[in-house]
Order: C-alpha cells, then sequence, then structure tokens
C-alpha cells in the first residue's frame, strides 16, 4: 500500500468516524471469511459499515475524529454506524454466535469510550421501529376503546 493510499485511507476514515454516533471495536482473530461475509451483510441493511483496519491507520483517523485514544493491540475490526441500537444488536447476536472467534473489546458512542457491559446493554434495548410501534399502539389506544364502547353502545340500542 502506497503513502497516498494510506492518506486517503485515513481520510476517508476519520470523517465517517466523526459522522458515526457509534464505533464498536471487536477482536476477530480466527474468523473465517464466510463468517465476516454474514457479518457484513447483516450489517449492511442496516446501513452499519464493517472494516478491518490496520491499528496504526485506525489511530490516526480515530485521532483525527476526535475520538478519545484507546489501545489498540492484535487483530481489530470496526464497525460503525449512526444507530448505536441496531449497531448493538448486529454485533451483540453475531459475537453470540461465534464465541470462539469474535469478541467485543470496546467502543465509542457519542464520541465517548464505553465497556462491553454498556454494549450489551444497550443491545437489550427496544429498537427504533419496536419504539415506534409502541407508541403508536399508546396514541391509537383510547379511540380503539372509544370506537368498541360507540358499537357496544350502538349494539345495546338495536337489542332495546
Amino acid at each position: 500500500m502506497t503513502k497516498q493510499e494510506k492518506i486517503q485511507i485515513v481520510e476517508t476514515l476519520s470523517t465517517e468516524f466523526a459522522q458515526a454516533t457509534a464505533v464498536i471495536v471487536c477482536d476477530y482473530k480466527g474468523l473465517k471469511t464466510k463468517q465476516l461475509e454474514e457479518l457484513r451483510n447483516a450489517s449492511r441493511t442496516q446501513e452499519i459499515k464493517v472494516q478491518v483496519i490496520k491499528n496504526t491507520l485506525a489511530k490516526i483517523a480515530m485521532k483525527q475524529a476526535d475520538l478519545p485514544e484507546s489501545e489498540l493491540k492484535e487483530t481489530n475490526i470496526f464497525i460503525w454506524g449512526q444507530d448505536q441500537i441496531a449497531l448493538s444488536k448486529i454485533v451483540c447476536k453475531f459475537a453470540q454466535s461465534n464465541k470462539e472467534t469474535f469478541a467485543l473489546k470496546f467502543g465509542y458512542f457519542d464520541k465517548a469510550v464505553v465497556d462491553i457491559a454498556h454494549i450489551e446493554a444497550i443491545s437489550k434495548l427496544p429498537s427504533k421501529d419496536e419504539l415506534i410501534g409502541m407508541l403508536l399502539s399508546v396514541w391509537t389506544g383510547p379511540a380503539r376503546y372509544f370506537a368498541t364502547a360507540l358499537d357496544n353502545l350502538k349494539k345495546q340500542k338495536e337489542q332495546e
């Protein structure tokens, strides 16, 4: 890889890291290509990016994105996106099904360092779509009950 290519990669990554609300760093040692493609395919549907990055390039990109400095050792895969809950759900689900070869290390949520426990806690929250469904159910509840009451009143009047 030429120096110019490295500079281009760092610029792209620093821009994407700065725009992302969540970045998770995981260890993927021993992960097979097929498994990695499964993670990428699941992530792509949620507009989440997955990339293996050299530690030195990642450190430079993270520093340029104003992320707190962290120690990067061994093999790291970076997963980032805008939706913290969807990102956490995908990563935790994948980590559970690939315990031997994939492990969470740490993450950045809103440019603050978070640990594995925090990521797992976020993954258990309902997704945006589930929350919207709950909210709509609460909003339509009174109207539904009112319509049912009117229907019951109509049936009662018809029987009299």
